[in-house]
């Protein structure tokens, strides 16, 4: 039998609205299995037990009068340590804030709270979400479960950590050049980056800036779906927020893909990748095939985003941390923030240029191929005491994100993408394929990717952790 722990948050539900456990159960057992593996893998950095028990009594309570408090009642989530979470430490990775407890909450707190969840914590992620890794100097790295000598991914590792060693059955993610697909694919379990103004983030400094986006992460997809039911919608905080509800994403995602149309690129246009992941993303395609899609492998030329993607990357960096003491920061924030003071009003019009020809080219792109697919990650996981990725399949890589760009060159598109397992190379490390849609098509994205995980099972396989 399952343990509790790792029932899906669909099943979870079930059992609490049938009362066959209660919230306060349910809350116990995360937080036991916490205690049993967190102080191996190091995922969940703030843990605020005795908040999470009193939110599921006040919720049982409720329910013993026949109130139903939402869609995630009694679930617990644990929420990125980027997220702001009133009265609970948010330090966002960065010893300037070791001690800051924020004073509001973001809204996909605020949504998920007022739709029953119980929150339990906050995650590890790298200092303001900078890299693919998760390690900073307040709390360490977060390690990967399937094999705790190796990266657990970034900038939402602590997340996927959490959802793949069973701490949680739901977590908040955030995505600016792959920061929750690439941590999904490490560590086996699903993530979803919207469409920029799918999830509304309220920004005081750079309301326009689209490149990063918040979304929903689980250990499945249709309970990614649910979350992403709850905290998508409109919100007037963001400018470019789309304004529909999340009510499409609670319904059903079986669907029949016969005939669908899908493009593999297995490089996205000429990028190194590694041996071995390049071996399991490579079965992706004959999956949708089997399943009745029309599959075609494809030549692209993204390259345009390359430029777009690290002029909107250092413009929004100087923007954000440019007024913060640079010796108090980190080596990746602080080379961001100078790489940022350099951009001039040139480097923006001929990054927007680009940015504006590649989305034309997408549009009539997706005229033709209904889903895209592809590697999340140009590798599997590396050891978790290397700072980042210097080599992808005998390629040197010229800094730190360079390794990231089959996630970032997808950020500049404007378009829904998942990650969802793939499979395991031959030493048992976890790989993601990566699920692209058309701008606003995030639920043929979500379809998809169900079809796909219904037909492979690789989500179910746990990591052999001992508590």
């Amino acid at each position: 039998m399952t343990e509790l722990f790792y029932l899906s948050a669909t099943e979870m539900l079930d059992l609490l609205r049938s009362r066959q456990i209660s919230a306060v159960e349910l809350t116990e057992a995360c937080l036991r299995r916490i205690d049993e593996v967190n102080g191996q893998v190091n995922a969940v950095v703030t843990l605020v037990a005795d908040q999470a028990l009193a939110e599921a009594r006040k919720l049982d309570d409720g329910l013993a009068r026949g109130h139903w408090q939402g869609p995630l009642h009694g679930l617990p989530i644990a929420y990125k340590d980027l997220t702001d979470t009133a009265g609970i430490r948010t330090t966002y990775g960065s010893p300037i804030f070791a001690e800051h407890v924020p004073t509001a909450d973001a809204l996909v707190v605020r949504r998920s709270r007022a739709a029953g969840a119980v929150t339990l914590g906050k995650t590890n992620t790298p200092e303001f979400g900078t890299g693919s890794h998760t390690v900073n100097e307040v709390f360490g790295p977060t390690r990967n479960p399937y094999d705790l000598s190796r990266s657990a991914g970034g900038s939402s590792g602590g997340a996927a950590a959490a959802l793949a060693s069973g701490m949680v059955p739901l977590a908040d993610g955030s995505d600016m050049g792959g920061s929750l697909r690439n941590p999904a694919s490490f560590c086996n379990v699903v993530g979803l980056r919207p469409t920029p103004g799918r999830v509304p983030d309220a920004s005081a400094t750079s309301a326009w800036f689209s490149l990063g986006v918040s979304g929903p992460m689980a250990r499945t997809v249709g309970d990614a779906a649910l979350l992403m039911s709850v905290v998508s919608g409109f919100a007037p905080t963001s400018p470019y927020a789309i304004r529909e509800d999340g009510s499409s994403f609670a319904g059903p995602l079986e669907s029949d893909v016969t005939g669908l149309r899908v493009a593999w690129s297995p490089d996205l246009g000429g990028l190194p990748v590694d041996p071995e992941t390049a071996e399991v993303t490579a079965r992706a395609p004959g999956v949708l095939a089997d399943l009745g899609a029309k599959v075609e492998q494809v030549v692209l030329d993204l390259s345009d985003a390359e430029d777009a993607f690290r002029t909107y990357r250092a413009w929004h960096y100087a923007n954000s941390f440019g007024d913060l003491p640079l010796e108090l920061l980190g080596p990746n924030v602080a080379w961001n923030v100078e790489q940022g003071r350099r951009v001039t009003g040139a480097d923006l019009a001929r990054a927007e240029r680009l940015r504006s020809g590649l989305f034309q080219r997408v549009n009539a792109f997706f005229d033709t191929y209904d889903i895209l697919i592809a590697p999340v990650s140009q590798v599997p996981p590396f050891p978790v005491g290397q700072p980042y990725v210097t080599e992808v399949a005998g390629t040197p890589m010229p800094d730190y994100i360079s390794w990231m760009r089959s996630a970032y060159w997808i950020s500049v598109l404007h378009a829904p993408a998942a990650s969802v397992p793939c499979g395991f190379t031959p030493g048992g490390l976890p790989v993601g394929v990566q699920i692209v849609g058309r701008p606003w098509a995030d639920l043929s994205v979500l379809k998809t990717a169900y079809a796909f995980e219904q037909a492979t099972g690789h989500g179910a396989t746990r990591p052999a952790l001992r508590a």
